[in-house]
């Protein structure tokens, strides 16, 4: 397995820009990801080009559930939400370890809605979907064991369903991992600023490369824009549809503070909202909002006081007894989600569907909107559409997104470790286990994180910066206070060298990265 870091990519940018390409995808998220995955296991000589770093947009930031979109139904989404059931499925299947089972908890309270008849038909139409019965209603007695703290008053009951949670950003890395293995290229810090145009087809791309200033052109059959919320920067103007980007911001909490096995979902008691409280990587994660983004796209979105009030707000609506306040929040995430809209005036964020669209003009495909479950299914649509314009077909034979791993037994780790870690790293689970002989199997800190995968993602997993490798390749910075920063002379110790960087560099990147994350992941100023 070839190394893939920075010292590579600055051998590789410049012969990869000299080659003529099939197809060059824009965006380096999860649907970036999946077109290119679906692009190279066809033997197209395929590129992928990210502006910042890989999941470094709504992909890394997201509420990190894989599922069916429930409440979709209710939008009369049917199709969107059958596809949703059977994408999670398969993702169960193939990636045990980065995508798992988690269990749903909706309480129902006297005249609250949805009641446990209602909702109970609206889960037997999504479990009918799956293909299995994966719901069970609990009286109050039996749910005052499977969710203790919950609000009680006038409190009926309980319903429990399974829909899965993931690691959202590693979850891009295992995609891309997998087109490489079929001879996919894909690179971060490379910024599209433009699209030539050749008797009014676009014929490729130029780009600017962030980390040396310099500029490339790309030739390209066929171009896909997979760039979120960014979509409307490179395509041409007039189309109806727009994008409106939409803020979702969260808060982690220390798992002990409010310890909890589910998620519990429930309609926030201000707006009639869905919001949810479920454990992450041995936390607690309150969200989301939806709420219009107004700020500059091509800075990390931040959460404002008001979400922060009322997240808070909702947790005590759930969990009175908790008494969560602003002193026990770690660390806090906003993503921008790409949300397709017909520009009606008026429309509250939420009202706005969820549903995804495909623009195209000769020799460009843009792919806007989508979910993340359903990122395969995307993938190929977009695939086709670029297929039409090269006079190929594409099929889908079902292939798996993610190649089977052998069994290795990695020294010291339990089989739920080792499992978690074939999860997460798949190809690179061989050096994994080489680096666990060196350094041992310890985690840092209270996490699930091994010390050896940051030696691993430092190495070859295309390390740019120190915010690559704490919030996105590892997530170390949002589960540890104050960013991890207690934490980073060790991780300096075992990084700066796998990384290549000078003492002057380590010492700004530190910096920098402590400097975004006290803007960008912890509490926000209460005047913002």
């Amino acid at each position: 397995m070839e190394t893939w870091n920075a010292a590579w990519r600055e051998r590789a940018l410049p012969e990869l820009a000299a080659r003529d390409w099939d197809l060059i995808v824009i965006g380096g998220g999860i649907s970036g990801a999946g077109i290119l995955r679906e692009a190279a296991r066809r033997g197209w000589k395929c590129l992928l080009l990210e502006q910042r770093d890989f999941a470094w947009g709504t992909s890394s930031r997201s509420s990190k559930m894989v599922h069916g979109g429930l409440r979709y139904i209710a939008k009369g989404q049917w199709r969107l939400t059958r596809d949703s059931v059977r994408e999670r499925q398969r993702l169960l299947g193939e990636a045990p370890g980065l995508v798992d089972p988690l269990g749903f908890v909706m309480a129902h309270y006297r005249g609250g809605f949805p009641g446990p008849k209602v909702f109970g038909g609206l889960l037997a139409l999504y479990d009918a979907m799956a293909g299995k019965r994966n719901h069970l209603y609990y009286p109050l007695q039996e749910l005052r064991f499977l969710a203790p703290g919950l609000k009680e008053e006038h409190l009926l009951g309980g319903t429990r369903f399974l829909d899965a949670v993931t690691d959202d950003a590693r979850l891009v890395l295992r995609v891309l991992d997998e087109a490489r293995g079929d001879g996919g290229e894909a690179l971060n810090g490379v910024k599209v600023v433009e699209l030539p145009r050749e008797n009014g087809r676009v014929v490729g791309l130029l780009a600017d490369d962030a980390e040396s200033g310099r500029r490339f052109t790309f030739r390209s059959r066929v171009v896909a824009q997979a760039t979120g919320a960014w979509s409307n920067r490179l395509r041409q103007a007039g189309a109806h549809e727009r994008i409106r980007p939409l803020r979702g911001s969260h808060l982690l909490l220390p798992g002990w503070r409010l310890p909890v096995a589910h998620a519990f979902s429930f309609m926030h008691a201000q707006d009639a909202r869905p919001v949810f409280v479920f454990p992450w990587e041995g936390a607690t994660v309150i969200g989301t909002t939806d709420l219009d983004h107004d700020d500059d796209l091509d800075r990390d979105a931040r959460i404002s006081s008001v979400e922060v009030d009322y997240l808070l707000a909702a947790c005590a609506q759930q969990f009175p007894g908790a008494r969560i306040g602003r002193d026990d929040v770690l660390s806090t995430w906003a993503g921008v989600r790409p949300v397709v809209s017909d520009g009606t005036a008026g429309r509250k964020p939420s009202d706005e569907k969820r549903e995804h669209t495909l623009w195209a003009e000769p020799g460009c495909v843009t792919l806007a909107g989508g979910k993340l479950t359903t990122f395969r299914l995307l993938a190929l649509e977009v695939l086709r559409a670029c297929a039409e314009q090269l006079g190929r077909t594409v099929a889908d034979h079902g292939a798996e997104v993610f190649r089977p791993q052998p069994p290795l037994a990695l020294p010291g780790l339990s089989p739920g470790q080792c499992r978690r870690q074939a999860g997460r790293h798949g190809r690179g689970l061989a050096r994994l286990a080489e680096l666990i002989e060196e350094l041992g199997g310890e985690r840092v800190v209270a996490s699930d994180t091994l010390w050896a995968e940051l030696a691993l993602a430092a190495e070859r997993e295309l390390v740019l910066h120190l915010d690559d490798l704490l919030l996105r390749r590892t997530r170390l910075g949002l589960l540890l206070p104050n960013g991890a920063e207690a934490e980073l002379p060790r991780i300096r110790a075992l990084c700066q060298a796998r990384l290549g960087w000078s003492d002057a560099r380590w010492d700004e990147e530190q910096q920098r990265y402590l400097a975004l994350w006290r803007s960008c992941y912890s509490l926000p100023d209460r005047r913002l």
